[in-house]
């Protein structure tokens, strides 16, 4: 008889790697996710802890950048074999934003998208020009005939169901219908957004800001997402967010979105 194996594979921005090493490693050490895409590393390549990182049973790649953006795949027991750094179709952008590696027999691309704000403005342009250039890849990486994730902080809140309180958000760029419009043609490419799929109608969020204890009322937004290609999305089991690492002192605005897939 076949076994199938089940794989558990994560997004997280922790807004600052060095700041929150104790909370990715303890959560590395409860929950063993083994692929992890994280964002917002602020840290320079030389500054990443992929020491630490190793001796947690965790292989490392990442694309680092001083004080911002910065984004690296972990695998459990194992270095991911990096395919690509950086989104193609701007050779001036120079922030740090996307990777894509092979790990355990999937290839995952983790991203950290522009957030746009203030809107209108430049901010907001790069940001619906990174969609576009983040299109043209995904369109490729949908089609592969093999297993393709691609996840990491989208910046943006896809419905109204996906924010405690619309009406409150209305004029932030993560809502406008520009990028709601941009984020449904990636999904018509051919993309599962997994989170939805498997919780349908119900609220989960994924980030929740430092105000008025809104991580304890569960007033969030869900704008970490992880999209699956078709060869993939057969073998989805399961989603989750482990909200427990975002109501940590000193934590994360953000908390580690998962999928768990068989694969045989």
């Amino acid at each position: 008889m076949t076994r199938t194996k089940t794989f558990k594979i994560a997004t997280f921005n922790v807004n600052g790697i060095g700041a929150r090493l104790p909370h990715l490693l303890a959560w590395l050490a409860k929950e063993k996710p083994d692929v992890v895409a994280l964002q917002e590393l602020k840290a320079s390549d030389a500054a990443f802890p992929a020491a630490a990182l190793e001796d947690a049973g965790y292989g490392a790649v990442w694309h680092g950048q001083r004080s911002w953006n910065g984004v690296a795949l972990l695998a459990r027991g194992l270095i991911p074999i990096e395919s690509r750094r950086g989104l193609p179709g701007d050779p001036e952008d120079e922030q740090s934003r996307y990777i894509e590696a092979v790990a355990h027999g999937i290839v995952v691309a983790g991203i950290y998208l522009p957030n746009g704000n203030p809107q209108p403005g430049p901010k907001f342009d790069y940001k619906l020009k990174w969609m576009q250039r983040l299109s043209r890849r995904a369109k490729i990486l949908v089609a592969l005939p093999d297993p393709v994730a691609l996840v990491g902080d989208f910046n943006v809140i896809p419905t109204d169901e996906d924010v405690y309180d619309p009406k409150a958000w209305r004029k932030d760029a993560l809502i406008q219908p520009e990028v709601r419009d941009a984020y449904g043609r990636l999904l018509d490419q051919g993309w599962t957004d997994a989170l939805r799929k498997v919780y349908g109608d119900r609220r989960i969020y994924t980030f929740w800001d430092y105000f008025r204890q809104h991580a304890e009322r569960d007033r969030g937004l869900r704008i970490d997402h992880l999209l699956l290609n078709p060869a993939l999305t057969k073998r989805l089991q399961g989603a989750g967010v482990d909200r427990w690492v975002r109501l940590q002192e000193k934590a994360s605005d953000h908390a580690p979105a998962w999928v768990e897939v068989g694969l045989v």
